[in-house]
Parts: structure tokens; C-alpha cells; sequence
């Protein structure tokens, strides 16, 4: 069990959750509600279970970290959703079920029998979560849409990387993640508003919509000035100093001092304070105008110091800096485990694994880990008898039919 939240209930303790998607944006929706305290309970197809069990580069014992984090928390089904005797199953657990969520390509759950009129009829107080690329309506609806393409059409991927090379993608599936969260929040609300209206509803993420959604303010930029962002590296175009530096030891470090009074503080500990003065660079709107000159200055300035004594030395003048992390350096760092930032949680096959604690916190009800991805169909008997009602004979004639 957890090191850490095992004794908490968490904020949605009583909440019942059924998860029928696959990959990352449907279940890091779930995985945010279980986070939090919520039964979740992942339907599963049998004999494969989701393809992120096979994900990962890192796989001891053929076991895939990335499920025992996405997976947390949860209880896995199986049931064979492509049958009729599969499909009458899931629609019993969900009767009995606040919320769930799902990922599939807009139309699966109706041709399925699953659709929300279906659903909602039998539980009108269910909150259907649908997570996809674009959304239940509209022209490209039906299309196939994973997050690469949400971070491309939603204006991430254009402005990510070098401006000397194509555009980048950023190392981790933040399309999917990214509509996972609105997804989460947006469920919250359904479950909020429904304490007064009794009723459930339907709660449509689009990927691409979630990427657009934190895009700052690109569009009205071009729109009423036609100033198109590009393509910028480390910086952020005529915001400065706010740059990854070079050590003398070889490593890097970020300083961010674009505030008028921060860089007053970064100038004293370079040992040049009239730089704050100097009208170069004595406001934001200066140093912008001859970022590159500046990030030299700063540059020759970091190239004198280690990364230890530098940032003791901006530290000690309030200046912004952080070292750039690696997952060595976060599991040693007094912060992380102060504030308990990575817990660790007991593998029947691995043993103790690591991964990020639940966020944020809550000061009373804070949710946590508490065990990590099951092993496929682990809980079927349990979750078939205590909530869908079954018999051991119908789980019996279910298995043998092929359907568990």
C-alpha cells in the first residue's frame, strides 16, 4: 500500500466511477478522480486489457511503469464490450454508477447501446465524461484523433522547438493530458451542479479544444494585429533575462529576472548593479529589445560559477533560479521529499515503485496513491457481485461464454 494518502479518504470518497476508455485521456481523467478518493472501476477487455500495459520504454519483469501510475488507484473489470451479454453487463454496472468516462471515437457507445438517452434513463443522475480529438460534434467529429494531432491543430506544436528546425513535440503526451484535466474539471462541475438540479449531463473534452484552451492569447494577437508566434527555443520572445544558462561545471540552470526588480537583484549578484540603472536595460520593454545582448551578459556572468554556488549566490539575492531536473535529481531533492512529492507504492511483482503523489492538496480531505495499476480482471468477482448484483453461477455462465 501507499507510503503516503493510504489513510485518507479523499474529497470524492462516495463517488463511483466506470472507466471504459484506453491509452491516456480517458484514464487520466480517471486517474485524477481516484486521485481524489473516487471508486473507480476500469472496464477492461479481456485477455488484453489496455494497450498502456504494454507502454514504456523502461518494462522490468515485462511490466509497464506507465500503468502502474495511470492505472492507480482503480479496479479492473473484464468485459468484452463487442457482445450484446458484454454490453448488458456494463450497462448494469453504470445504472448503479455516478460518472463515466470514456475515450472511444464519438459513436462507439451508441452502437453499442450505450448512449447517454439509454443511459441517462436508467440513471438520471449519470455524468457522462467523453474525451476525444474533436469532440462529439462538428465536421471532423468522426475523425481519428490522438493528442499528437489536438498539439498540432490546437497551435502547440508550431510554436514548440527551435526556430532553425521543424516544429517539436513536447516529451510527453500532453495533448491527451491536457484534455484529461479539462475532462476532470469539467466533471466536477456536472457533479456540483447536479446536488441542484438532480439531473447528470453530458461532459465533451476535444483534445485540440484543451490545447487551444491554453494558448494564451495567440489568436486575438493575430487576429487584431497579425503578430504570429514563432518558433522561440528557450526563450520567450522579449522577455528577458529569463533564459537556461551554462555552468562552468557543465550544467545548465534557468534564471528568470524579467521583472524590473528582479533584474535589479540578478545585476548586484553579477557584481554589476548599474546594469539596472544602464538604459539598455532598465525596463522590461529595453530589455527586450536587446535580449541577446542581455543573455550574453548573464551567460558570461554563469560560465564564472558552478551550479551549487550560483544558485546560492541568486538565491541570496531572491533571484528566481532552478537547475534543470532530471528524475535523478527529483527523487534526492529535499523539497520532493519534504513535501512528499514522489511516494512510493508496494508491486506484487516489482516491489516498492516510485511515482508523483496525488495533486493538489487538500488540507483535510487530500486524496493520494493507493496502490498501483492492477493486474488485469484483478477485481471481476468483487465489483460483478457487490456492484453489478451477480450471482457466482451468472460470473460462471459469464466466463464461460467468453464474455469476462
Amino acid at each position: 500500500m501507499a507510503e503516503e494518502g493510504a489513510g485518507s479518504i479523499g474529497p470524492l470518497h462516495g463517488l463511483r466511477v466506470i472507466e471504459m476508455g484506453q491509452l491516456v485521456a480517458g484514464p487520466f481523467c480517471g486517474q485524477i478522480l481516484g486521485d481524489l478518493g473516487a471508486e473507480v472501476i476500469k472496464i477492461e477487455q479481456p485477455g488484453k486489457g489496455d494497450p498502456i500495459r504494454e507502454w514504456g520504454r523502461a518494462l522490468p519483469r515485462g511490466e509497464s511503469l506507465w500503468w502502474s501510475v495511470i492505472g492507480r488507484n482503480k479496479k479492473s473489470v473484464t468485459v468484452d464490450l463487442r457482445t450484446q451479454r458484454g454490453q448488458t453487463v456494463a450497462a448494469r454496472l453504470i445504472s448503479r454508477a455516478d460518472i463515466l468516462v470514456e475515450n472511444f471515437r464519438p459513436g462507439t457507445l451508441e452502437r453499442w447501446g450505450l448512449g447517454y438517452e439509454k443511459l441517462s434513463a436508467r440513471n438520471p443522475g449519470l455524468v457522462l465524461t467523453r474525451v476525444s480529438g474533436f469532440g462529439q460534434t462538428g465536421p471532423y467529429s468522426s475523425r481519428p484523433g490522438y493528442g499528437s494531432i489536438g498539439e498540432a491543430m490546437g497551435g502547440l506544436r508550431y510554436i514548440v522547438g527551435d526556430p532553425s528546425t521543424p516544429p517539436s513535440r513536447v516529451g510527453i503526451s500532453i495533448g491527451d493530458t491536457l484534455a484529461a484535466v479539462f475532462a476532470a474539471i469539467g466533471t466536477l462541475g456536472a457533479v456540483y451542479e447536479r446536488t441542484r438540479s438532480g439531473r447528470g449531463q453530458v461532459v465533451d473534452s476535444a483534445i485540440y479544444e484543451a490545447v487551444l484552451g491554453i494558448m494564451e492569447s495567440i489568436v486575438p494577437e493575430w487576429v487584431l494585429s497579425g503578430y504570429q508566434r514563432e518558433r522561440s527555443g528557450a526563450i520567450l520572445p522579449n522577455v528577458a533575462p529569463s533564459n537556461v544558462y551554462p555552468t562552468a561545471d557543465g550544467g545548465w540552470m534557468l534564471i528568470a529576472a524579467n521583472q524590473d526588480t528582479v533584474f535589479a537583484r540578478l545585476a548586484a549578484a553579477m557584481g554589476k548593479p548599474e546594469l539596472a540603472s544602464d538604459p539598455r536595460f532598465s525596463t522590461h520593454g529595453s530589455r527586450g529589445e536587446r535580449q541577446q545582448e542581455l543573455d550574453a551578459l548573464v551567460t558570461e556572468f554563469t560560465l564564472t560559477q558552478h551550479s551549487r554556488e550560483l544558485e546560492r549566490l541568486l538565491l541570496a539575492h531572491a533571484v528566481p533560479v532552478g537547475k534543470i531536473y532530471r528524475p535523478a535529481d527529483m527523487v534526492t531533492d529535499e523539497q520532493f521529499i519534504a513535501r512528499k512529492s514522489i511516494v512510493s507504492t508496494d508491486h506484487p511483482t516489482l516491489g516498492s515503485v516510485p511515482m508523483q503523489n496525488a495533486f493538489p492538496r487538500l488540507s483535510r480531505t487530500d486524496g493520494g496513491v493507493r496502490w498501483p495499476g492492477p493486474q488485469l480482471g484483478e477485481h471481476t468477482l468483487e465489483i460483478l457481485e457487490s456492484v453489478g448484483g451477480y450471482s457466482r453461477a451468472d460470473i460462471d455462465a459469464l466466463r464461460a461464454g467468453g464474455v469476462l
